[in-house]
């Protein structure tokens, strides 16, 4: 039996300023997100096994999105922890806002390399990540292959 490719998508709601760029997005504003995460592998063929015929159950990728990106990312915002955001993050977080200080500057690009990571550590063996595609807006997005990153 061959590779099969399946693919699940998500949305979420964040928030986030590029510390130091040169247009709007360098103040506080926020997308809904799309993001769709594409696995790979061959469908099991063992017909005894509860998930015959599946390459990963729809519901154990989306466990896996839900915890890693999803529960963590909606209605949260994001900012550089090396940029001055991080007062404004401090003072938000004292006001009981979800707010991520990442390693990065919290552009889609990056974003999508954080998620490739995060999800990749929690597919079964037998199973990897093909593809993510995290849409900012309708009509921009950022795409992350394995093959582009081998």
């Amino acid at each position: 039996m061959g590779k099969i490719r399946i693919t699940k998508q998500f949305n979420f709601e964040t928030g986030h300023a590029l510390y130091g760029y040169d247009g709007k997005c360098r103040n506080v504003h926020g997308h809904s997100y799309k993001l769709s995460v594409t696995v790979i592998g061959t469908p099991i063929t063992d017909t005894s096994h509860v998930k015959w015929g599946m390459v990963i159950d729809f519901g154990d990728l989306k466990k896996i999105v839900k915890e890693e990106i999803v529960d963590q990312f909606d209605h949260a915002t994001v900012f550089n922890k090396n940029t001055p955001h991080v007062e404004l993050a401090q003072e938000l977080i004292s006001r009981g806002h979800n707010v991520i200080l990442a390693d990065y500057q919290p552009t889609s690009e990056n974003m999508v390399i954080d998620f490739s990571k995060k999800i990749r550590a929690r597919l079964p063996e037998n199973i990897s990540l093909h593809s993510l595609k995290l849409q900012e807006t309708d009509t921009s997005f950022a795409e992350w292959y394995a093959s582009d990153n081998q």
